[in-house]
């Protein structure tokens, strides 16, 4: 698989998983856990989707400029950033462990790498050669 097919396959499954788990989170967790913990869910699930369009973006980017090697680096970043930050959100709120919201901001973090990785990636296509 190319990296251009990965990142938009991936993509587009954040985006079914937002949906869902979106979906879970406002009829399955509604009044079964904290607001506190349902708010975090929200937030993982909007990280989520927010993610999963800059991954179809890196994708579609390297469909039309494979050579585009930070944009690469900047689709496994926000791969791993938003496993991480969603991932430890998502967990938390469904079993209690506030421990686990020590791994959010590893998460947080790399996806600012992820978005300047993307940027400075961008800024160096320039313009197509004819």
């Amino acid at each position: 698989m190319s990296p251009a097919s990965l990142w938009m396959t991936l993509g587009a499954v954040g985006g079914l998983l937002t949906v869902a788990l979106g979906a879970f989170g406002a009829h399955g967790l509604k009044g079964r856990v904290d607001p506190v913990l349902l708010a975090n869910w929200n937030t993982a699930a909007d990280y989520l989707g927010l993610h999963a369009l800059a991954l179809l973006a890196c994708g579609l980017t390297l469909l039309h400029r494979p050579e585009a090697g930070l944009v690469n680096w900047a689709g496994w970043a926000f791969l791993i950033g938003v496993c991480l930050f969603s991932g430890s959100l998502f967990a938390m709120t469904l079993t209690g462990l506030r421990q686990l919201g020590m791994i959010t901001p590893i998460g947080g973090v790399l996806l600012i790498l992820a978005w300047a990785l993307l940027a400075v990636g961008a800024a160096r296509l320039g313009s197509p050669a004819p």
